[in-house]
């Protein structure tokens, strides 16, 4: 082989290994692979997420290889990136999939080839080796209810939904109707809109709402995610209508925290970013440990009467 080619040949090879996550040198034999298959890198907690998991896995666990993939927010990117992992022969499947439907049957394939799977966040429509997450259902339960009470029984909502066809999205959503149905039928939900979890989307949207609706007319957003709700935030305060709505939102973010220190939210629900626990339990499956199908961590209102409690712990 020419020598100048042979060189450029290696340095792809190192690129391309370095990019997928493969170091370079041979692994030991009694490595543990855990591919962790992440949906979207598009917001700060789910890059908290990330982080949270590699950093906890290089410091704590030399026997692991994690190798992390980002689905770039496409059901069908994801699903490349799952069978990816699998070809490469990994012990257990760390997932937080896009949407439920979509990755059901890649994760339903993993699992019949007897690969454990781990999901976190977000479920799929398959049984799976363990679920990892806080109660989406409670938190859209509790989300109703602080509506309903604050508004007192009467007032108009406008709902950003986060990514649709997603567990999350699904439970935050059907759960704080049908509560509202049931409790407040005096608060209607006026206007709702798919933001996928991100801040730009839902400041375009509510700059619309503030157009439609006059003075008045909007006394709550609640928001599935911090991201959206702060974006919410911005257009609110750009129009001069902020202090006449009451803003919600879900997931417990620093700058969350800081608007509800400041007036500028109601309130949040803590959702923990499950890191590092994915990665723990991950690594005492693969081990040979057995937990109950799934595990619920702790959720937490945080308005203006415990925000102090909060302050410097978000992420």
């Amino acid at each position: 082989m020419n020598r100048a080619l042979g060189t450029t040949c290696l340095a792809v090879l190192g690129a391309a290994a370095l990019l997928a996550g493969t170091p370079s040198a041979p692994l030991a034999q009694d490595k543990i692979t855990i591919g962790f298959s992440q949906g979207t890198l598009h917001s700060s907690w789910r890059v908290k997420m990330v982080e949270g998991n590699r950093e906890y896995a290089e410091k704590n666990m030399p026997d692991v290889e994690l190798i992390i993939t980002n689905g770039e927010d496409s059901a069908a990117k994801q699903v490349a990136d799952v069978e990816s992992l699998m070809a490469r022969g990994i012990d257990i499947l760390l997932i937080s999939p896009v949407t439920a439907e979509a990755l059901t049957p890649v994760v339903k394939q993993v699992m019949d080839a007897g690969t454990p799977v781990v999901t976190m966040d977000r479920k799929v429509n398959t049984d799976v080796t363990l679920h990892i997450g806080a109660d989406n259902k409670l938190i859209g339960e509790a989300a109703a209810h602080f509506i309903g009470k604050t508004l007192g029984g009467q007032g108009n909502v406008i709902e950003i939904q986060g990514t649709a066809g997603a567990s999350a999205t699904v439970d935050r959503h059907e759960v704080f109707r049908a509560v509202l149905a049931e409790h407040y039928p005096g608060v209607k939900v006026i206007a709702d809109q798919v933001c996928n979890y991100t801040r730009e989307p839902a400041l375009k949207f509510l700059e619309d709402m503030v157009q439609r609706f006059g003075p008045g007319e909007i006394q709550v957003v609640y928001a599935h995610n911090d991201e959206m709700v702060l974006g919410a935030v911005t257009a609110l305060e750009a129009a001069g209508r902020l202090g006449e709505v009451q803003v919600v939102g879900i997931d417990g973010q620093e700058t969350a925290y800081e608007a509800i220190k400041n007036g500028k939210m109601a309130a949040t629900f803590t959702y923990h970013f499950v890191a590092p626990e994915g990665v723990q339990y991950a690594h005492k499956i693969a081990k040979g440990e057995t937990f109950a199908p799934e595990i619920m961590l702790e959720t937490k209102q945080v308005d203006a009467s415990n925000v102090d409690q909060f302050l410097g712990i978000g992420f």
